[in-house]
């Protein structure tokens, strides 16, 4: 079993920019999408939630660039658990070019959201959800920041 959640993605011409390289919104684009997917794929009774009131609110977002990419080229972002508590939760993406069998890391991200409950109007923090918490535990970073609390909070998911 992997210890990141991965989401593929052919890279296409609308995504360069004049030179021909990735515009570099994209990488943040492509972490929303992985995290959808994310969602989608291992949390499904998460979306329903957000349906009636949870609102996921990014707080902040960030990626470093170490190589070029350009159309045609196939991606793997790979999402971690980076730190978890009440409210928020840290993500790490890593940026993978798959080439003739070979991986390259090409980029690398960050991006911190918090659970939020409430009218528009009068949002405010809410616990992670339990299902969510369960479903991004077998993704933590080892050795992570708050990674003792990380762990506790998981295990109370999993009890209660």
């Amino acid at each position: 079993m992997e210890s990141y959640y991965e989401y593929r993605h052919l890279v296409g011409f609308e995504e360069t920019n004049l030179v021909g390289n990735v515009y570099y919104v994209n990488y943040l684009r492509w972490q929303g999408r992985c995290r959808e997917m994310f969602l989608r794929d291992r949390a499904p009774e998460v979306l329903a939630d957000i349906r009636d009131d949870l609102k996921l609110f990014t707080l902040k977002c960030e990626c470093e660039f170490f190589a070029e990419i350009s159309a045609f080229d196939e991606l793997s972002i790979r999402m971690r658990l980076e730190d978890l508590t009440q409210t928020q939760i840290g993500f790490a993406f890593d940026y993978i070019r798959l080439r003739d069998g070979f991986e390259e890391l090409v980029a690398r991200g960050r991006q911190r959201i918090a659970c939020m409950r409430g009218p528009n109007t009068d949002t405010r923090p809410a616990r992670v959800p339990d299902a969510l918490r369960i479903a991004l535990s077998q993704y933590a970073v080892v050795g992570a920041a708050n990674g003792h609390h990380q762990r506790q909070a998981l295990e109370e998911a999993k009890e209660g």
